[in-house]
């Protein structure tokens, strides 16, 4: 049994996902207490809503969170399912102290001391030592502000509500937004008997082998992150000429930016679980970005009209942190937190976020690095306290 130190307020961590979950375990493990405060349920939320057929893009040795390895038997890419039975059993092995149907809607600095107050669902006002927030990356559905939506007659979702092809067999579906999300959800949709799937893109994404010969694309992310930038595009260059057939011709020409270069702006490239077949074979059209709705027909940017059963718009996901920590100044002008990790932010002493980052090294990996380093950090501030 872990005893706390009674005296020390505990530290708490907001969401019970693979960040928080990790960032409280390894907080426990050095001695802090840790409580995992969740608004739903359950752990791991964001990944019970996810579409079935997902799988991690990582692999499951280098996707394990700290102190519990991920079972063999989940496979190199592990499954939704097998994700969300790992965080439980993540959970339920460390013994966190997690307390579930409390939202915090407000993190502020505490009246007295140098602790933070939460203002948490039911009136609570709870006071900590730290506060880890780790909400999720993708917390809010992002949709495009797209001109005569409200006159289109098919159906319209966001990629957050898809979960299978079936509501979609026999319809034609046009899936906006060629990042990894819209990719899989278009190979999706074909597999499970869509009529026909187009795939709108704006910005050519570059895309990645999943795995190359039994070498995983992650493994080449965790390589290269410290070669210059320059390097790593020209690499990236040349691997993707010798894997990726060029398919300028189906309307996915090579990017003209280089794939490091973009990921530091944060777009991160395709990893191909069967977008690249499909587009080959035509089974996946694409066509030019959705600039809106016109008597009922979606409008492309190339002028083109096309009139879709379905639009599911794989736009992405806002941080959703400005009611909560926004008023600290601690976000950047994309809602962003301005660090991560064990850097908190000057005018926020205490106050640490793990998850918003999106590297091509794998966000578990990095989660899991970032949970040791915010464990680290607190204990040392604990103690010099």
């Amino acid at each position: 049994m872990v005893v706390f130190p009674p005296t020390v307020s505990p530290v708490y961590v907001i969401g019970a996902g693979p960040g928080g979950l990790s960032a409280a375990y390894a907080l426990r493990a050095r001695g802090v207490r840790a409580v995992v405060l969740e608004k739903s349920d359950d752990v791991g939320t964001s990944w019970r809503r996810h579409y079935d057929r997902l799988r991690l893009h990582t692999t499951r040795r280098l996707s394990a969170l700290p102190g519990l390895p991920m079972p063999r038997r989940f496979g190199r890419w592990v499954s939704r399912d097998d994700v969300v039975r790992y965080l439980e059993k993540y959970a339920e092995h460390h013994e966190l102290e997690i307390v579930t149907g409390v939202e915090v809607s407000r993190v502020e600095r505490a009246p007295e001391g140098d602790g933070w107050l939460l203002h948490a669902s039911g009136g609570r006002e709870l006071t900590g030592s730290a506060v880890v927030v780790a909400t999720g990356f993708n917390h809010t559905p992002r949709l495009p502000g797209l001109p005569g939506l409200d006159g289109y007659g098919g159906r319209f979702l966001h990629a957050g509500e898809y979960r299978n092809a079936e509501p979609f067999t026999g319809q034609d579906v046009l899936v906006v937004g060629a990042g990894n999300t819209g990719a899989e959800i278009a190979v999706d949709l074909v597999e499970g008997g869509a009529s026909r799937v187009r795939l709108a893109v704006r910005t050519v994404p570059h895309i990645v082998r999943r795995s190359t010969a039994g070498w995983a694309a992650q493994q080449n992310a965790i390589l290269i992150r410290r070669l210059p930038v320059s390097l790593v595009d020209r690499l990236a260059r040349a691997m993707a000429r010798a894997t990726v057939p060029d398919l300028a011709a189906q309307g996915l020409p090579r990017p003209d930016t280089g794939l490091l270069s973009r990921a530091r702006q944060g777009a991160v490239p395709v990893l191909d679980v069967g977008l690249l077949d499909a587009v080959r074979d035509g089974k996946v059209e694409i066509v030019a970005a959705v600039d809106g709705f016109e008597d009922g027909k979606v409008v492309l940017a190339d002028g083109t009209l096309v009139s879709p059963d379905a639009v599911i718009a794989a736009t992405g996901y806002a941080r959703g942190l400005e009611d909560l920590v926004g008023h600290l100044d601690v976000l950047d002008d994309r809602g962003h937190p301005v660090t991560h990790g064990s850097r908190t932010p000057q005018n926020a002493p205490g106050l640490y976020f793990t998850g918003y980052t999106n590297p091509i090294s794998g966000m578990f990996r990095e989660m899991a690095i970032d949970a040791e380093k915010i464990a680290k950090a607190v204990a040392r501030r604990q103690r010099s306290a």
